[in-house]
């Protein structure tokens, strides 16, 4: 019998057999991050882009997260996306796109007032409107310190209550960001980082507040940012101008150190049969709904159509399998902070709230 959800995974592209929904669609177990398309010193050019995002979505994938913040304000994720929507109209209706947005114009500092909010989520459906593509989800791409987070969430249901927009996320919040928020508005997904070498959600409560008020997570940079590829073997192997340059965790002093859970890793996907950042991906999504954890959606991001075909690639892990993947984890200590220390400081919301 082919009911009503089946004609809408139909009508998406997708297989009846994913039952996994955001903001009401269904949506494919893996996402697809957009970043590396517009914000990085020399992003791809605009066929290769096409060809990419179309390669992700003949994969399956048809949940896009991209930023207003992944650029500038005269190119970032929009404006790819409207240059896409144009050439492939088909297409409009067969994705679900989730843009982080709310910080200063052609900055990262978090600016939730009611004012840059409202500017930020109008930006957003006027370049998407141009090639007939709706806003589906808003995200606060950061906590904005000195604006509680209240008057951000009622400022974007606004655009909700009006049906402009789809529906409103968060992105690197607490715990008690997420009930507040969720007070206000109905909160249809959280992004947090979550991979291999980054699980903090698990003991900080956003991962089991997500699961109690049945938030699905969008776990970015499930592959640690091209880390648990096992392409880069070394400090010096990261281009002159990659931002990743930057990042504590691949500095020089800590490179060493973490490079032991790539080199684990690799043996774990030998007997696998497959790649390290494909266990990667499936030891996310293993622990999706399991054990009192919420939905997970992990958003590996790509540039080229081999590694987007690459990482919509997913392995069945056994309960042992995932143990042993645990067991790594245990073994291997991670050395330095996620972000330099002027954006270490916003991750999970950790002033105004808290």
């Amino acid at each position: 019998m082919t009911t009503i959800i089946d004609k809408a995974k139909s009508a998406m592209g997708m297989s009846s057999d994913s039952t996994t929904t955001v903001a009401g669609h269904p949506i494919h177990k893996i996402g697809y991050g957009l970043m590396g398309l517009t914000w990085r010193a020399s992003p791809p050019s605009q066929s290769q882009s096409f060809a990419t995002m179309k390669a992700a979505l003949n994969a399956g994938s048809n949940f896009w997260n991209g930023g207003e913040i992944y650029g500038n304000a005269d190119r970032n994720s929009l404006h790819l996306l409207q240059e896409y929507f144009t050439e492939y109209p088909s297409d409009v209706n067969k994705v679900l796109i989730s843009i982080k947005g709310g910080s200063v114009p052609n900055g990262v500092k978090p600016d939730g007032s009611a004012e840059n909010t409202r500017r930020s989520i109008q930006e957003c459906i006027c370049v998407l409107g141009k090639a007939g593509k709706k806003l589906d989800i808003w995200e606060s791409a950061r906590v904005d310190p000195e604006t509680p987070i209240e008057i951000t969430m009622r400022s974007a249901k606004e655009f909700v209550d009006r049906g402009e927009l789809g529906g409103i996320a968060l992105s690197e919040c607490s715990a008690e960001t997420i009930r507040r928020a969720s007070k206000v508005t109905k909160i249809e997904a959280v992004e947090v980082e979550l991979s291999l070498w980054e699980t903090t959600i698990f003991d900080n409560g956003v991962a089991s507040t997500c699961a109690e008020l049945g938030i699905p997570i969008v776990a970015y940079a499930p592959l640690s940012r091209g880390f648990l590829t096992g392409q880069i073997r070394k400090y010096e192997d990261l281009p002159e101008n990659d931002m990743r340059r930057h990042l504590p965790r691949f500095s020089k002093e800590n490179f060493g150190q973490n490079i032991k859970l790539v080199e684990e890793l690799e043996k774990i996907a030998k007997k696998q049969g497959c790649t390290p950042g494909q266990v990667g991906v499936s030891w996310i999504l293993a622990k999706s709904g399991s054990q009192g954890m919420p939905t997970f959606i992990p958003t590996p991001g790509s540039t080229t159509v081999e590694r987007v075909k690459e990482n919509m690639v997913s392995i069945e892990l056994s309960e042992n399998d995932v143990k042993e993947i645990d067991g790594l984890l245990e073994s291997v200590e991670i050395s330095g902070d996620r972000y330099a220390a002027n954006m270490n400081g916003l991750v999970f919301g950790l002033f105004y709230d808290d």
